[in-house]
């Protein structure tokens, strides 16, 4: 069979662009290439379980357009499909004078962005709303909710397949080539051959992109995460999202607290350079990868400027004592003994030559396909919109009018 576009990737991005793509053309014959053996092994299924509400997002960037606009999409998929979910609401706190600033720049960028209903709390408010956080000042975001985005991944898969998407599994992408006018994937499971595609891997997206022609900047870093949760009899302690004020230069949002669908609160994450580009544990090491890491100029430049950083978060990530001591900050009641070790992921997070990090959704193309490059948090809340962009994009670059598929 010779499919009309292939789309790379299992996780929530590439199952929100099958899915697009199909409703808009039904005729269309979608293979979904996946090298596990089932969806959302990855990021998709391994991380927060927030809704975002775009408020940390640079205004006018993708990530602060598309968050904002799929957060209301997801909001509607949800009650359409009746999958549950939470709005928790979040706090984003500072417990020092010094994160006013930065607090009030996050204050600005929500509004911007169009978030709705934000407030600017003082330490009573705080209490009120959470009685056990201590914090001088904080932002209010009510529209941040809580939902099971593997679950909602499995739903977009299963609106593609009705639409007649053909997943494949346990095909890994060895190679990209381009032969008379199709796009041939090669892949351990054999070769599929596509007029186009498009795709949404992940950890490996610059990896894919440079198999046809692309650089391999910005590159793929992967920053591992280590989650804790709340023994269930503490968590009383939580009510909604908990957050530190970010540090804009550094690729995570600072350990935070997060309640679950099923009940549970989760502690963390940490970032800490992982030695694998799916190395979920400490002891998890890919020599050529790791190797490719500390080789690249942009890491190098980027670990000279936040070794200090580095370094404590890897303390933090072996001695539970000290990474306890980050949630005290905001809840002091909270004890080692409270504290469960629980998941790790992996965030794929751009980093360019000069050593800066990639702060937007980057997408890219070539002749017969589309790269989603870098796709980071919040890319399960913008999956919706990210799926309607990429369709876009394979709109505006392939030819998807004619009923092209036939048979091999």
């Amino acid at each position: 069979m010779i499919y009309d576009v292939a789309v790379v990737g299992g996780g929530i991005v590439g199952l929100a662009t099958a899915r697009e793509l199909l409703m808009r053309r039904p005729h269309l014959k979608v293979a979904g290439i996946e090298k596990e053996t089932s969806f959302n092994q990855h990021q998709s299924g391994r991380n927060s379980g927030v809704i975002h509400s775009g408020i940390y997002y640079k205004p006018g960037s993708f990530r602060a357009k598309l968050c904002v606009e799929g957060r209301k999409l997801v909001w509607a998929y949800c009650a359409e499909k009746q999958i549950p979910y939470k709005q928790v609401g979040k706090l984003i706190v500072a417990t020092d004078e010094n994160e006013f600033d930065r607090l009030g720049n996050l204050w600005e960028r929500g509004h911007a962005n169009g978030v709705e209903g934000l407030e600017m709390l003082g330490p009573e408010q705080i209490r009120e709303r959470e009685p056990h956080c201590r914090g001088l000042r904080a932002i209010f975001s009510p529209v941040t909710g809580i939902v099971d985005w593997a679950r909602v991944s499995n739903s977009y898969a299963e609106d593609a397949r009705s639409l007649g998407a053909e997943f494949f599994f346990d095909h890994e992408v060895t190679n990209i080539t381009r032969r008379a006018g199709l796009t041939i994937l090669h892949t351990t499971g054999g070769e599929i051959q596509a007029k186009f595609a498009i795709t949404c891997g992940g950890l490996y997206s610059d990896k894919l992109s440079q198999m046809t022609g692309g650089t391999r900047d910005p590159m793929t870093i992967p920053f591992r995460g280590d989650f804790m949760i709340l023994r269930p009899e503490k968590s009383y302690l939580v009510k909604g999202n908990i957050y530190p004020v970010p540090n804009p230069s550094f690729p995570y949002l600072g350990v935070h607290f997060t309640p679950r669908m099923d009940g549970s609160i989760w502690l963390g994450p940490n970032a800490v350079l992982a030695f694998a580009r799916e190395g979920y544990t400490f002891f998890k090491l890919n020599a050529r990868e790791l190797w490719e890491t500390l080789t690249y100029p942009g890491f190098v430049k980027f670990a000279g400027k936040y070794w200090k950083i580095g370094v404590g978060e890897v303390f933090r990530d072996l001695v539970r004592s000290e990474f306890v001591k980050a949630l005290q900050r905001y809840i002091p009641e909270i004890q080692p003994a409270d504290c469960l070790p629980g998941r790790s992921g992996v965030r794929a997070q751009a980093i360019t030559p000069d050593g800066e990090l990639c702060d937007d959704f980057v997408f890219e193309g070539g002749e017969g396909i589309v790269h989603v490059r870098s796709a980071p948090s919040p890319a399960a809340t913008s999956s919706l919109a990210i799926g309607r962009h990429v369709a876009d994009e394979a709109e505006r670059r392939f030819d998807l009018n004619a009923q092209t598929a036939v048979p091999a």
